[in-house]
């Protein structure tokens, strides 16, 4: 049976279209609801803060990014993407090689997916839609098939489940500096005493900047940076037993509780998810 990509890309082999542009600023002030751009970035790239006129769903089908705001930072696998509203500012920088696909949603019809940004899991279903609106001109015919593939992806943005994974991200110059080399090493086992030093600061004085600044204790944050980064580790197939390890748990089960507590799943959950999707 073929797939809804398959279909789009046969209606689209009755005309010939523009080579398509890799430039976000093209896809702005397109009179259409929903437009779609592909772009693939090498392993280590980076794209400095901006932001657009309308909503994005930056999503990717191979490789890992890591997206950061002035409010936080998050890590996307495959099978994540991230709901940013219009107007706010980000920056991305490749973790792997990246095939991106891109949707910008205008800004009226984004609306109902709320203020900042979240995450939510990206299901077979809206995968395929969104490969499908690519394939189509940036600009489709209505009526035709990208005007129907726009309505049904917003039917699954809204029906999307939404994943609670964010670092929130400090303003304070000495937690910056504690904050980026935990996240640059989540394995490694940080005291707040050690991390204190290296930043000009005492331990009691971080104790007190972190929840102030994030909203979190120490170990929550840390925890937040574990998820996300078990979740990359999760969707590139690796074993629970293998992350517990790289991120310093004592034991298998000993991670598992911590995930299990925060999301309500144990990782052996998620992993065995994508790999059904997978096969």
């Amino acid at each position: 049976m073929p797939t809804i990509a398959a279909a789009a890309n046969a209606s689209n082999s009755a005309h010939a279209a523009a080579p398509r542009s890799r430039d976000a600023r093209d896809y702005q002030r397109v009179p259409r609801v929903i437009t779609a751009m592909h772009k693939d970035q090498e392993y280590g790239s980076h794209i400095p803060p901006h932001s657009h006129e309308r909503a994005q769903l930056l999503y990717a089908i191979d490789g890992v990014m890591r997206v950061s705001t002035e409010f936080g930072v998050w890590m996307l696998p495959p099978r994540r993407a991230l709901l940013i509203a219009p107007g706010v500012v980000h920056e991305l920088s490749m973790q792997s090689t990246v095939r991106m696909r891109t949707l910008y949603i205008e800004a009226g019809a984004a609306a109902a997916f709320g203020p900042g940004c979240k995450v939510i899991e990206v299901s077979a279903l809206l995968r395929e839609l969104i490969l499908a609106l690519v394939a189509e001109p940036i600009e489709y015919p209505i009526p035709g098939p990208g005007e129907h593939l726009a309505a049904l992806i917003l039917h699954a943005l809204k029906a999307a489940q939404t994943v609670p994974i964010a670092i929130p991200w400090p303003r304070d110059r000495r937690l910056l500096a504690v904050c980026d080399a935990i996240v640059r090493e989540p394995g490694r086992r940080h005291r707040i005493d050690e991390l204190a030093a290296g930043a000009g600061a005492s331990g009691r004085t971080l104790m007190r900047l972190f929840p102030s600044e994030t909203g979190l204790h120490f170990r929550q944050w840390v925890q937040q940076v574990h998820l996300a980064d078990a979740f990359c580790r999760l969707a590139r197939g690796e074993s629970v037993a293998r992350i517990a390890a790289a991120l310093g748990y004592a034991s298998p089960s000993a991670f598992t509780a911590m995930f299990r507590r925060i999301l309500g799943h144990t990782p052996q959950h998620y992993l065995n998810d994508w790999r059904h999707r997978a096969d």
